[in-house]
């Protein structure tokens, strides 16, 4: 909007909300609109940024028939309304499309090694179904298509009950509560954040490559090393506890992004310590915000 573009917001408020955009509602450039993708809808657009899936297991797992149709009904929709108008479309695709990996560090031209019947298929599947179909359009209709891989990403505005591990950890150890690890806590993960990502999104639409191409930071902690970053930062005598590790929980996670830097000019400026700064600090913004609601305070 600030570079005079129109901006159209459709939600339906699953994992979303209102107040996340309520500085821009009376924006002259903005418009929201209640909608689930999973319905068609007809607007004039010249590119559509297609976001719509939750992406934590404790949501996506809430209602998988539901995941599943995000991606499939979603996707289709937004290429049959990409195709109508001529406008391009970038996928938010996920690293989850990798499944439990055979090969570490993750590139591009690995296919995966996917469950196709566990708990996280109807997000994992749902992706990867996506991604076909927007190949598929390009191929039969000539549809502009940019497709993105998301690695873990974080940053302020994350919900308190998201439920993935950076913000189970900050809000356990605000709480005082024992930082819970599933497993040993020896499985990695590659933590990117959220104005990182935001610029390698952007690059993406406004480049020639249409993917797939990982977006994510390639710095790898084992999860045992976050939950020690976090407890460090905010309360050290914090124990840690171990529980069972979910089913299909991918044990390596880390992305190759030699990709995006050769054909985006792009890679993340933020490390994990400087980025949990901020997101400590919104979370205890959050929380401290709930407990005046709980106590009956109010301004």
């Amino acid at each position: 909007m600030q570079a005079g573009e129109e901006v159209i917001c459709l939600d339906n408020y699953f994992t979303g909300r209102k107040k996340n955009i309520s500085q821009w509602m009376a924006h002259p450039r903005f418009e929201l609109i209640r909608h689930d993708v999973t319905d068609p809808i007809r607007l004039e657009c010249d590119r559509i940024w297609h976001l719509a899936c939750p992406a934590s297991p404790v949501h996506y797992q809430f209602n998988p028939i539901k995941t599943a149709k995000t991606s499939f009904l979603g996707t289709y929709n937004m290429l049959g309304l990409a195709r109508r108008v001529g406008a391009r479309l970038l996928l938010a695709s996920t690293s989850e499309v990798y499944g439990d990996p055979e090969i570490h560090p993750q590139p591009e031209s690995y296919r995966g090694c996917v469950n196709t019947i566990g708990l996280r298929s109807c997000y994992d599947e749902g992706k990867r179904i996506a991604e076909t179909l927007c190949f598929d359009y390009q191929r039969m209709h000539g549809t502009e298509i940019r497709v993105m891989r998301i690695f873990n990403t974080y940053g302020p505005r994350m919900l308190p009950d998201d439920g993935r591990v950076v913000s189970n950890f900050i809000v356990q150890a605000l709480k005082g509560e024992p930082l819970t690890l599933y497993g040993d806590g020896s499985q990695t993960r590659s933590f990117c954040y959220v104005s990182d990502l935001v610029e390698g999104m952007i690059r993406l639409m406004k480049g020639s490559h249409t993917g797939p191409m990982n977006i994510g930071n390639p710095g790898e902690f084992t999860i045992r090393q976050l939950a020690e970053l976090i407890r460090d930062r905010v309360n050290s005598d914090l124990p840690l506890i171990e529980k069972p590790l979910p089913a299909d929980d991918p044990l390596q996670r880390q992305p190759v992004i030699d990709l995006a830097r050769r054909e985006l000019d792009w890679q993340p400026t933020v490390s994990l310590e400087q980025g949990l700064g901020p997101t400590i600090e919104w979370f205890r913004k959050v929380l401290s915000v709930q407990n005046d609601v709980d106590s009956g305070v109010t301004a």
